[in-house]
């Protein structure tokens, strides 16, 4: 055992700990030179496992004035993908470097990172320094930062998982085939290790995070083989309602939720959306207000001050209560929690474990988490969760290829530093999974863009970013290398603005166009107050406090998130179990079976109704449904795939069904299924034989029964913003979303005129067919339908599979003079008098 080892393990013997076999595998691993993934469960002791062994190595190679040396630089990098976590797990470094008298100091720079502590990190470098994938690209764009990476010896990437699937993946490939080429021709002498939870595709993740130029024989995937124990309970209603619609269920299992609450030291209710979190923090202090004080309200539109007072909050016990949402799924560190409420489906399996971990935040600790339906249905997807966890099937995160918009940014970040040399730089980019394949000439576009603006924009100074000088690719404007400092980063949203009191104090930003829908002295709620809105200046809101009770909950764009493929086939699991148990001789009568789930046992008079009207398909059948209405003709179709599927299905099926006869169609859809209307009867069994579930011409029949061309224009504001063709402003002074919308629509059109080979819109068709249809899915479900039998079924009324798909329709109707709630009241009571 090294001298660096025997210190650790007197470290751990201080603490009273237990090194775990992981922790020691791991040790093992990286004082052998190895890189890889180490795969552990939220809660294990994954931060230690990774950082005590860099300690171990660097006192093995300073042994006699480890405790003395001074000024050693950068060391260690550590990347997070949340800016949250970086202050939690810098203290728990210091802490362990102070204990064992190193002389080190733990910095960090994020976006709240000052001037003045950046200035002092670039005067005196830190041992270890914790960032983020967008402030590490931003240490790339300074001017000699290969000295600020010269001593460096490893790097980890914290919550992996995260951040695989994403541009911002994509922008840790980039950095890190950089920093290997500054060890360059040796790049294995760079320690690269990712902190992952668990995930379909580990092996994968390995390979994206390391790229091709690493020795396969020096690659370790290490996995913590510690059980951890899981207890879910669903919060069951009192009475299960025969026509179940989304979102309303929720708030009236508030009392449930509270003795909940009531029963524990301290929750975290998680919600889906940020809206969602507005809406039941307002609910419980209405009905509660004795929780005012010990409740507190955590989600990333907050401002990093409210933020960082109820993380510290947590960690002192001082709060019961907080609601929350993804902000606080990652490693931020506070006290274990007693319990841990889920507010409808987290639509995927990887997604509630990681939330579920935040009660006994420990190891060892059982962790104890309970489901709350938003709807009667619901609770199907929370059988088929607990099911999904018990038989361990976890969602895959499938990497991003050929991001054209994040080289684009990379390649302006390396020329605003020291410049680049393209032969070079091709190199380093091919060597990451994401690159792998790209092609000489589409690299070749990136570069006649960045420095002609390419084939169409070449008149325009503002495209005319990078001179070459002598083979050097490089920024000498300082006006172009302060915009595209200003704009960096992969992630983009709808433009924001601050909300700000009136006598001085941030409470976070809300989206520009909720904002735009108010006028001055409307109320809204934001931040869990009542507040009136006084005036708009420089992309502020200026409000104060309104005794008002009523008021707008701001909505965030992107909030519903579609069922994963592991939790829907699940879920069609547990619906044919439903179906085996459906008596067809008693009229849809269910047996009860010892050992079936409590959430079908309470769904059992929804799925006899539903069996008496129609039926409860089979796993080996496909479920479709007529009926008609004074609104017209109706078609529902049952894949239990996931409202994005459900999207790009339903249009496939609507302009398969007009090539027989023309007609137009309304569609509605959820995570179940979804509703063809039209005011005319569909050839329904026609369109089967001719073809209605075929693969054959896909991707064609795709584009043609969407506006392809528009999705892609959307998709495309986002890249351009990403590849730096807008500048989207100055802080506190960002561009208009219309004129962001014109100018990024009128650089899709001219591309798509006059540059048709344009990298930059093929990606954004690609992206339009990839991310907002899924169409790999499509695909795998079209396959799959095939293969079951058809069954068509007629009734006088929705049933209640339909039920919930005719109110998401209702949902995106303008009611003037009715409530959706009295909407819907009134469609019951009509539907039961049949």
């Amino acid at each position: 055992m090294t001298q660096g080892q025997q210190i650790i393990r007197q470290w751990y013997t201080a603490k009273q700990w237990q090194q775990f076999p992981f922790q020691k595998e791991m040790e093992k691993a990286f004082l052998k030179g190895s890189s890889g993934l180490l795969n552990a469960p939220t809660g294990s002791g994954k931060t230690f496992a990774m950082f005590l062994p860099f300690i171990a190595e660097y006192i093995n190679n300073h042994p006699k004035d480890f405790q003395t040396r001074k000024n050693n630089g950068l060391q260690l990098l550590w990347i997070t993908p949340l800016r949250a976590l970086t202050n939690d797990i810098r203290k728990a470094m210091q802490s362990v470097v102070d204990d064992l008298g190193l002389p080190w100091k733990v910095g960090s720079r994020t976006g709240d990172t000052s001037a003045k502590e950046k200035q002092e990190l670039r005067r005196k470098q830190p041992e270890i320094l914790l960032t983020t994938p967008e402030s590490l690209h931003l240490m790339l764009a300074q001017k000699e930062y290969p000295k600020l990476f010269e001593n460096l010896q490893a790097i980890v990437i914290d919550e992996w998982h995260e951040l695989l699937g994403s541009k911002r993946g994509v922008q840790i490939e980039l950095a890190l085939s950089r920093l290997k080429n500054l060890k360059y021709p040796d790049p294995s002498t760079l320690k690269i290790w990712g902190i992952s939870a668990t995930i379909g595709n580990l092996e994968q993740a390995a390979e994206v995070l390391l790229g091709n130029d690493f020795n396969p024989e020096n690659v370790k995937l290490i996995r913590a083989k510690q059980e951890k124990k899981i207890i879910i309970e669903s919060v069951i209603p009192e009475n299960i309602e025969e026509f179940s619609w989304a979102g309303h269920l929720g708030i009236k299992l508030l009392p449930q939720v509270m003795e909940i609450v009531a029963n524990s030291k301290t929750t975290l209710i998680f919600t889906n959306t940020r809206s969602q979190s507005e809406i039941w923090y307002m609910a419980i202090l209405d009905k509660y207000p004795e929780y005012a004080g010990v409740m507190a309200m955590h989600h990333g539109s907050l401002d990093n001050e409210l933020r960082n007072w109820v993380e510290n909050a947590l960690h002192n016990e001082m709060l019961r209560l907080v609601v929350c949402t993804s902000s606080l799924d990652l490693g931020v560190d506070f006290r274990p929690v007693d319990s841990v409420v889920q507010i409808g489906s987290p639509k995927g399996v990887a997604r509630f474990m990681q939330r579920a971990g935040r009660s006994g935040h420990h190891p060892g600790a059982t962790s104890k988490a309970w489901f709350v339906p938003t709807h009667s249905l619901e609770l199907l997807e929370g059988a088929a969760l607990k099911q999904a966890i018990t038989d361990e099937v976890f969602e895959s995160r499938d990497p991003i290829l050929l991001a054209m918009d994040v080289l684009m940014q990379y390649l302006v970040t390396l020329a605003v530093s020291d410049g680049f040399r393209p032969e070079e730089v091709f190199r380093e980019i091919k060597t990451t999974y994401s690159y792998a394949d790209i092609e000489r000439k589409d690299f070749n576009q990136m570069l006649d863009f960045i420095t002609k603006g390419g084939k169409t924009l070449s008149q325009y100074d503002e495209f005319l970013k990078v001179e070459i000088e002598n083979g050097l690719y490089k920024v000498n404007s300082r006006r172009v290398a302060m915009h595209h400092r200003l704009s960096m980063g992969t992630i983009v949203g709808d433009v924001s603005i601050r909300v700000k009191f009136l006598t001085g104090g941030y409470l976070g930003s809300i989206e520009e166009y909720f904002i735009s829908r108010l006028k001055i002295g409307d109320t809204f709620w934001f931040a869990g107050r009542s507040l009136e809105l006084i005036k708009i200046k420089d992309m502020t809101a200026f409000v104060r406090k309104s005794a008002k009770k009523k008021g707008i909950i701001p909505s965030w764009m992107g909030g519903r998130m579609p069922l994963s493929s592991q939790l829907s086939a699940k879920l069609r699991e547990k619906l044919d179990e439903v179906a085996t148990l459906m008596d067809e001789g008693t009229n849809g009568k269910m047996k009860s079976p010892r050992g079936l789930d409590v959430e079908v046992k309470a769904l059992k008079p929804l799925f006899e109704i539903q069996a008496s009207l129609s039926r409860v398909p089979l796993r080996s059948e496909f479920l479709i449904e007529k009926f008609n209405s004074r609104d017209g003709f109706h078609l529902f179709f049952y894949p239990f795939e996931g409202r994005l599927v459900h999207e790009g299905m339903a249009s496939l099926f609507a302009y398969r069904i007009s090539k027989l006869k023309k007609a137009n169609f309304s569609i509605a859809m959820n995570d179940y299924g979804f509703e063809l209307l039209t005011d005319e009867e569909i050839l329904l069994e026609e369109a089967l034989k001719a073809g209605l579930f075929s693969i054959e011409n896909l991707l064609e029949d795709i584009q043609k029964s969407l506006n392809s061309n528009e999705m892609a224009k959307r998709r495309f504001r986002d890249i351009a913003h990403i590849a730096g063709l807008v500048f989207t402003g100055f802080p506190g002074k960002s561009m208009k979303s219309k004129h962001l919308q014109a100018s990024t629509s009128l650089l899709f059109e001219v591309f798509s005129e006059y540059e048709s080979d344009n990298v930059l819109v093929r990606q954004a068709y690609h992206e339009a067919m990839q991310f907002q249809l899924e169409e790999f899915r499509l695909r795998a479900a079209l396959q799959r339908i095939q293969k079951l039998k058809v069954v068509i079924t007629e009734s006088k009324r929705p049933t209640p599979f339909a039920f919930p798909i005719l109110v998401d329709s209702l949902g995106r109707e303008k009611l003037i003079t009715e409530s959706l709630e009295e909407r819907v009241a009134k469609m019951t009571l009509m539907y039961n008098k049949d």
